[in-house]
């Protein structure tokens, strides 16, 4: 018996859910009492037997290119036979773009029970309830999996990533691939920023800023803090930003620690997106502007003097 913790990369570089994936893994096969082990589809780069610190004691690698890149079929297909031969009562994944793609395929072919946005470990005393975000975050459900294996797809950012001490027994796992029904052409790939996925903060603009040429103050901002760019749906359809950019419910979700939001009034569609973040940060001149009502904290003024202000006491900061 053991938890197996599917384990995403990009370039061969292994993505940041799955390092939380790979915690909270670890930490249900603690109160399970079985094993945590992972497993890699395709070639990666990274040191494999590094992923041991995160708290698994194997890590099990399909080792062919064609998995490189996502077939959702194929994936689902490779994943349920790599549990089933390494006995996983429990799968997990990270619920990002390939997680929603893959783990309801897994789930039909484990004929096994499926919590798809889970935020918060298993309640395991009296059987297995998974809290998990409903109602595009504004609500939580606590859902319980009687059958014999379960997968979860976990949240990115809803559990923090611990790392220790430790390597894994890394090993190859011989799985018959079927060839893949998506072929990649090619791949355009945006670079110099960090991915929307995968940051820490994020700095979001909206129609308060009046036109591109004013954005200069929001990237200079995100420049002080390490920050990903993003922008309100109306600024990407007016093509102010690109459309990788843009946020919300018909966008990229998005779970920083931290979200600024300026300029945006706070459409619910718009909410939807990041309401999952731990802190929001609301710039905005109009005080009735709906997003202060989601926001933790709130600066009631305008974007042209609160922004560059802002971003020189940072500077400030930053050079004591």
């Amino acid at each position: 018996m053991s938890v197996l913790i599917f384990v995403d990369h990009s370039e061969g570089h292994i993505k940041k859910a799955s390092f939380e994936a790979l915690t909270y893994g670890a930490k249900i096969a603690e109160q399970t009492g079985t094993t945590a082990e992972a497993l890699v589809l395709g070639t990666v780069s990274d040191d494999l037997a590094a992923l041991g610190k995160y708290g698994v004691k194997k890590v099990h690698q399909v080792n062919n290119e064609s998995l490189n890149h996502l077939d959702a079929q194929v994936y689902a297909k490779v994943i349920a036979e790599a549990a089933t031969a390494s006995g996983a009562t429990v799968v997990v994944i990270s619920h990002t773009q390939t997680g929603k793609a893959i783990a309801g395929r897994v789930a039909v072919r484990l004929k096994a029970g499926l919590v798809a946005g889970a935020c918060a470990l298993p309640d395991t005393s009296n059987g297995f309830v998974v809290k998990k975000t409903v109602f595009s975050g504004k609500a939580f459900a606590n859902v319980s999996i009687s059958s014999p294996v379960k997968v979860i797809s976990l949240n990115p950012n809803s559990y923090t990533t611990i790392a220790g001490e430790g390597t894994a027994e890394v090993s190859q796992l011989s799985i018959a691939v079927d060839a893949p029904k998506v072929k990649v052409t090619a791949v355009n790939k945006v670079s110099g920023e960090i991915p929307l996925t995968e940051a820490e903060i994020v700095v979001s603009g909206g129609r308060g800023l009046k036109g591109p040429e004013n954005w200069g103050i929001l990237l200079d901002l995100a420049k002080e803090l390490g920050a990903a760019t993003a922008c309100s749906r109306p600024v990407g359809d007016a093509h102010w930003r690109p459309h990788h950019e843009h946020v919300g419910q018909t966008g990229v979700q998005v779970a920083p620690n931290l979200y600024i939001a300026i300029g945006i009034s706070g459409a619910i569609q718009h909410l939807a997106g990041v309401n999952r973040s731990k802190i929001i940060v609301v710039i905005n001149k109009d005080p009735e502007a709906p997003f202060f009502k989601a926001a933790d904290y709130g600066i009631v003024g305008d974007a042209f003097e609160v922004v560059p202000k802002l971003t020189e006491e940072i500077k400030k900061m930053k050079a004591k």
